[in-house]
This record gives structure tokens, sequence and C-alpha cells, in this order.
């Protein structure tokens, strides 16, 4: 929750803003740090979760490198400081440009998803004079239990390369001399809050090496993504996720071999929960049988709820009326601009301030300007 002195403030600012808890986003790092660190394993933050400068210099501060999905983060984490040798790129459309700025970067790997990809990364470093690294991202066909628009890992999704095309894609490679194959890349989908589905996928990749072994392949990196979920509905009794026992099924479950190492891509379980989008109520109108609590926030500032129905735990913060229930929408000329349908909340009037929390995580990086609206600004804690 916010403090008064806090709440003071929000008062004085324009909204809508993005707010960052600056002190729980450095306590989850520490979590996340000192767990990753038991078992020595790396990680590297996912950019497209939140790009904020300020987020991403202190996310570096904690030795983590960078998971990008772009040309254009891989240059941000570059110009952030990450180091060169910590940044993965991954993407099933990356641009002939997209590459040359990540080989001319000299990074990590790139985590390719099919053959004609690799033959053109290939073809560009060895034009360049260069050999790039690569690790191969499988889509191991496995359901993450998750919305559909962000499950990954299944057959039917457009991401990685499926076991039956391997012999295909080790022929590729042995005909590519710009290439070197250096691991393998799992990611199975995001907010997953079922962890069993990490154990599964341990178990899919001990399966996996299996045949690369075989083939003679001891692969030095293992990648497993991200996808770790956050509690969207209780974020003060929940704040930082359960790192603990995600770390220990990881280290229960996955086979590692002499010489390899372990990886991870985090995003939305390092920064959902340390921000949020700070609104002001414009209107209440009355609908048949409900009432509208109209904000000044939108989908444009906040695009999640209308993009995935995705629930934010909604807070009037300046009301102490007896509770009734409000569809909460924003001003955006479109039916979807929702934020909730029967949100009990204090009774709310004009001006009241209202929290929609837990959006660290593809929120002020996913905002846009539909209906000429400006971006809103952010604000912290320090």
């Amino acid at each position: 929750m916010f403090d008064k002195q806090t709440l003071k403030k929000f008062e004085t600012l324009e909204t809508p803003f993005y707010y960052y808890d600056l002190d729980l986003l450095k306590k989850t790092l520490d979590r996340y740090s000192n767990e990753r660190d038991r078992y020595s394993y790396h990680a590297h933050y996912a950019l497209k979760a939140n790009a904020n400068e300020r987020i991403l210099s202190i996310i570096k501060s904690y030795g983590f490198g960078a998971d990008c999905v772009s040309g254009n983060e891989v240059s941000l984490a570059l110009k952030m400081g990450f180091n060169s040798k910590d940044i993965v790129y991954a993407g099933v459309g990356k641009s002939d440009k997209e590459i040359i700025t990540a080989l001319n970067g000299g990074i990590f790997s790139f985590n390719c998803e099919s053959i004609p990809e690799i033959e053109v990364i290939n073809n560009l470093a060895v034009g360049l004079g260069k050999k790039a690294s690569i690790s191969l991202r499988i889509n191991p066909d496995i359901d993450a239990h998750t919305h559909k628009y962000i499950s990954t890992g299944r057959a039917q999704d457009k991401f990685g390369i499926s076991p039956w095309m391997f012999e295909s894609v080790i022929r590729t490679i042995d005909n590519c001399p710009g290439i070197e194959l250096t691991g393998l890349h799992f990611h199975v989908g995001s907010q997953i809050t079922d962890l069993n589905v990490f154990e599964l996928l341990c178990i899919r990749i001990n399966d996996l090496q299996g045949w690369f072994r075989e083939k003679g392949l001891l692969l030095k990196n293992i990648n497993l993504g991200g996808g770790l979920g956050v509690d969207y509905s209780d974020p003060d009794a929940f704040p930082i996720p359960d790192f603990t026992d995600y770390f220990k099924i990881i280290n229960k479950n996955l086979e590692v071999y002499p010489g390899q190492s372990v990886h991870f891509e985090p995003g939305r379980a390092l920064v959902a929960q340390c921000g949020t989008l700070v609104s002001r109520v414009l209107y209440v109108k009355m609908g048949k049988g409900k009432k509208f609590a109209i904000l000044d926030a939108g989908m444009n500032d906040l695009i999640r709820p209308a993009l995935y129905q995705a629930s934010h735990k909604l807070q009037n913060l300046t009301s102490n009326g007896r509770l009734m229930k409000y569809d909460v929408v924003g001003p955006i000329c479109e039916s979807s601009d929702r934020f909730g349908k029967n949100i009990l909340m204090p009774e709310t009037g004009r001006g009241d301030i209202v929290a929609i929390r837990s959006a660290g995580a593809y929120g002020q990086v996913m905002s846009m300007r539909y209906n000429q609206k400006p971006l809103a600004p952010e604000y912290y804690s320090e």
C-alpha cells in the first residue's frame, strides 16, 4: 500500500502516471539474485517487460545480463552498459539490420527459431568476418496453462524448432562456417503460476538433450527462458514471487552435465509488482443496473486488460466511503477500454485517485498514443 506522504504527492501530480517503488524492486532483485547464485545460474533480464532506463540501470547493477527481442533492445542494452557477452537475442522475425546490429555488438547468443534464420545469420556473419554463437530455441510442445496469447511452447505456436526438424537443422549448421552451435533455448509462456509446468519442462529438456548427446553434441548452455507469474489479485500479500521453490524445482529435475551452464530470462517476475498506474476519476456515470467509474487512464496507458482480458487490482486511494460496485473504464473510444467489471471500491466520485496495481511489467513499455493521448510520465519512490 501507499503511505500518507506518497498519497499527498500523488494528489499534486497530473494523472495518469506510472509510479515505481524502487525499494520493492531492489528487494525482489535481492531475493532472485540470492536464489540464482545459490545454484550458480545465469540470468538475462527480459527488456520487453519494462525498458525504463532507471529500472534497467538498477537491474544491471545486480549482475543481470539482457534478454532482447529486437535490434533496438540490443542497442538499448549496450547503451545501458550491459556486458555484450551477457546479451541474448530471441525472436522469430529478426531483420538483416537487427542481426547486423547484434553481430557488431558481439552478443553472447542468438536464440534461433528456424532454418532460414540460421542461414541468414550465417551469411551475414561470414560477410562481416564474424562467427555467430547460436542456441536453438526448441518448441517442447508443453502447455503453460496460461492465456493463449502468451503461451509460446505448444506445437501449434509460431515459436521455436520442433524435434522432428533436428536432423535438418544439424545438417544446415554443419554447412554454415559463420555459425557455432552453443546451446538450447526454451520458453514455454508467460505468467505461469503452476510450478509443475517447469518440472515438465526440465523432464522434456532432459529427453531432448539425449538426442544431441547421441549425435556427439554436448552443448555448453541450457536456457530455460522465463515465464514465472506474479500475484495480480493480492500484490500486497504476495509482492515477491516464490523464487525459492522455483529454483528448487529446476535444480531437482534438470540434468546438467559437466561444463554446462544454466540460464534464465526473467522479466515480469522482477518488475511487475513495483509499478502502479495512477489515475483520477473523471466521472461516475449511471448505466443500466450498474455504475461506470470513468478514469483518465485508458488502454493506451495499460493495454493488458484489453489485449489479454487481464485483471489488475484496482484501489480507490482517496475514499473511505461504503463499498460499492463499479465497472472501471477508460476514456478511449473502444468498448475494450475497461479495467474491470463489478469492482468493489469505496464510494467513488470525481477527482478520486485510483491505483491500478502490478503494472510494472508490460505496462509503460506497451503504452501508445492512440486517440493522440500523451504518454504517461513516470515517477519513483526515491
